[in-house]
Parts: C-alpha cells; sequence; structure tokens
C-alpha cells in the first residue's frame, strides 16, 4: 500500500511537471497512470478482508485491472454535483457507469495515435487539451494519498471490517466508525471528532459552517 501510494505522488508530480512544459496529452496519460496506482490501495485494503482463495483470486484480478482501480476519478465531479456523505458516493461503484473506460480511453488517446469511427485519426495533440490535463493532473494530486500505512492499521481493519464486510450496509458503516475509533485510540489517526463518522452520518461540512 505504501509503494502504491509513493508511486501515485511521483506519477503525479510528473505529470504536473509534464503540464509545465506544455506536453498535456503525456500529462494527461501519466496523470490516469497515478490514478490507477492510487486505486491500489483500496483494493489491497479489500484483500486483507478476503475469506476464501477465490475471494483472493477475484480481488487479485481487479488489482490487474485498470477500469478496477481508477473508479475514485469522479470523486471531484460527484463533490462539484454536492455529494457530502458516504451513500453519496455510490456512482463510483455503480457496475454499469462506463466512467472508469472513459478514463482508460483518454489514457490511451494521450499516448497513441487511433483510427475511429469513419477513417478518423486521432492524434494525441488535438485531443487533449491544457484543460483536460490540469483536471486530471489535479485529481491524481488529491488521490495520491498519505504512504505511512502500518501493520497494525491493517490489522485493526480486519479485527473491525472483517466480520460484517459485504453484509449488511448498516453495520459496515457502524464498522467503519469503530475502525476509525481504534485508529484513534492507538494513535494512527488525528484526535478530536471521528471524522469518519461525521463524514458517514453528517457528510462533509463546509469551512466555516
Amino acid at each position: 500500500m505504501n509503494a502504491a501510494a509513493r508511486n501515485a505522488r511521483r506519477l503525479s508530480e510528473d505529470a504536473e511537471s509534464l503540464v509545465s512544459i506544455g506536453r498535456f496529452p503525456t500529462a494527461a496519460s501519466v496523470a490516469a497512470l497515478s490514478i490507477e496506482e492510487a486505486g491500489k490501495v483500496s483494493i489491497l485494503r479489500e484483500l486483507a478482508l478476503a475469506r476464501t482463495d477465490a475471494d483472493a483470486l477475484e480481488v487479485w484480478k481487479r488489482y490487474r485491472s485498470h477500469t478496477s482501480k481508477n473508479i475514485a476519478w469522479l470523486l471531484p465531479q460527484l463533490a462539484a454535483a454536492g455529494a457530502r456523505r458516504l451513500d453519496d458516493l455510490r456512482p463510483l461503484f455503480d457496475e454499469t457507469s462506463d466512467h472508469p473506460f472513459v478514463l482508460d480511453n483518454l489514457k490511451q488517446l494521450g499516448f497513441y495515435t487511433d483510427c475511429l469511427g469513419n477513417a478518423h485519426w486521432a492524434l494525441p495533440w488535438e485531443v487533449i487539451d491544457e484543460g483536460l490535463a490540469r483536471m486530471l493532473v489535479q485529481i491524481a494530486k488529491a488521490l495520491a494519498g498519505k504512504d505511512q500505512h502500518t501493520a497494525r492499521e491493517i490489522a485493526l481493519w480486519m479485527e473491525h471490517i472483517g466480520p460484517v464486510w459485504k453484509k449488511d450496509p448498516a453495520w459496515m458503516k457502524q464498522a467503519l466508525v469503530n475502525w476509525y475509533g481504534a485508529m484513534q485510540a492507538e494513535g494512527l489517526a488525528t484526535d478530536g471528532p471521528n471524522a469518519m463518522e461525521q463524514f458517514i452520518r453528517y457528510g462533509v461540512q463546509e469551512k466555516g459552517v
């Protein structure tokens, strides 16, 4: 998890450097790679909860799937549309949604030329502009996250989340609150109000509210 987070940050910084010299298509594609790397962290958390070899194999398949790792790139759009609570993020996990494939296609279009539709040639420098590149870089930087996950953090994750994993949603929400509280008790999360409980029950509060 730490290696994935560290590499995600490295790639986001590389993408930002590419934007600064006007290499927008490549910057967008590298930012997409950063988003994929960041997505490995949550998948590895899920691996820790696998109950059987079949469960573990299924998680590893998702780990190696580009589209399974980039689902979070829609987060800023959901936030802009008013998403504030955990339940508001359900579209990220909608199996019928095409947003993971959109990012994967953008990544390919930023790297390669291609022939699309009725003999239309897609050229990276015509498909990816500065605005799109900068947006993807900002998303990549936001998702890169920390690289200080510990074995104890995962042990607490398994202790609290494992028994209710993929069961009643209300139980899972309470388990998340309990897990974060246990993290705080052991100095692995910031002191103060339980941020996970705040997010789940009341949503993200605007500054000054």
